[in-house]
């Protein structure tokens, strides 16, 4: 499980230590490379750390992310998933197959500063899903 030690220095540095828990679900994050549901990382999760609850893994989740280590989005269903935080950037989903693609922050930072200008807030989460067909399900409209 040596990859997830790669995030104990970020903890470190906030005063936290790194748990086997909060190593765990690191680990379990970091190799599926995609979004997992936190029902999803106590199933793989438990695999690799007998004893450990679907309660800690929701509030290790929620530790986490607030610690800039993982984090949350929802995909559409009414039900947050998580992902490791390695770059800032957004999600486009098909309603249909439910194929989904990286967006780049890049693109959306223009519309995320008039957004902060025009509204006042000072944006501090950034992550936006947007649904439509995918060009295979247009194809088969």
């Amino acid at each position: 499980m040596t990859c997830a030690a790669d995030y104990a220095p970020q903890l470190r540095a906030r005063g936290y230590r790194m748990t086997p828990q909060r190593m765990t679900i690191l680990h379990v994050l970091h190799h599926s490379g995609k979004h997992l549901s936190p029902v999803d990382i106590y199933e793989q999760a438990r695999k690799e750390l007998h004893g450990i609850t679907e309660t800690t893994v929701y509030r290790t989740l929620e530790f986490l992310a607030e610690n800039g280590l993982v984090r949350s989005a929802h995909m559409g269903n009414g039900h947050l998933v998580y992902e490791i935080a390695r770059h800032e950037h957004h999600h486009i989903k098909c309603r249909n197959c439910g194929s989904e693609m990286e967006v780049d922050h890049a693109l959306l930072a223009k519309l995320y500063r008039q957004l902060e200008s025009a509204s006042g807030y000072r944006l501090t989460d950034s992550h936006v899903t947007f649904f439509g067909l995918c060009p295979d399900c247009q194809k088969g409209e």
